[in-house]
């Protein structure tokens, strides 16, 4: 079963020790990345290769429409872990454009139990709903509510209390609002960077 999937690990593996022997016997010590990637569950979207960075560089964390609810023991027990453990001092929130999470959020239709995961995405586009007006076209408005769940959910992971205890205690950490282009291949940020509690403030504006 899933035998190309088996020799495409064996060729990966063969390529990585070809160019670096040593590559995962360093893989076997101790994780010791400097950034969290909080993405998207979309496929399309892989953390690693849009920064162009090893296995061990990037603690990884995805889910659909890269949501940071502060009700996800799983997004918590990551974070926690990231932040206290790891000692991570970049924490990435990644959304892209064309999110089919962010587009089933708000077209009225009803799939069940991910209406629920999706509903802090439909709190956004209500806050925001005059300014969404104003954009003629679905896709530029679709657009603009992925950069608005993006900023969203950078205010959640500032204001957690891991981050704002490792804030308190000096760490250095500072938390990224990005959006990921599939048409391109780039990133766009968001200029809503937090370094510590002073500069959240700013984020309630946005």
């Amino acid at each position: 079963m899933l035998d190309d999937l088996k020799a495409n690990n064996s060729a990966w593996a063969a390529r990585k020790t070809a160019v670096d022997p040593g590559f995962f016997k360093r893989l076997v010590g101790q994780q010791a990345p400097e950034y969290l990637w909080i993405g998207c569950s979309d496929s399309r979207v892989p953390a690693n290769e849009i920064v162009d960075l090893d296995p061990g560089e990037v603690f990884v964390h995805r889910n659909i429409a890269n949501l940071a609810p502060p009700q996800d023991a799983n997004y918590l027990s990551v974070l926690q872990f990231a932040v206290d453990v790891l000692k991570v001092k970049h924490i990435l929130v990644v959304g892209h454009y064309g999110c089919g999470g962010i587009a089933a959020a708000i077209d009225g239709q009803r799939r069940g139990l991910i209406d629920h995961w999706l509903h802090p995405i439909r709190e956004v586009a209500h806050e925001h709903r005059h300014e969404l007006a104003t954009l003629p076209e679905e896709r530029a408005r679709l657009d603009r509510l992925c950069e608005l769940n993006v900023i969203r959910q950078v205010r959640n992971v500032a204001s957690d209390v891991f981050v704002q205890d490792a804030w308190a205690r000096g760490q250095q950490l500072c938390v990224h609002g990005w959006v990921y282009s599939l048409e391109t291949g780039l990133v766009n940020d968001l200029g809503v960077t937090v370094g510590g509690p002073q500069e959240l403030n700013r984020l309630e504006e946005l």
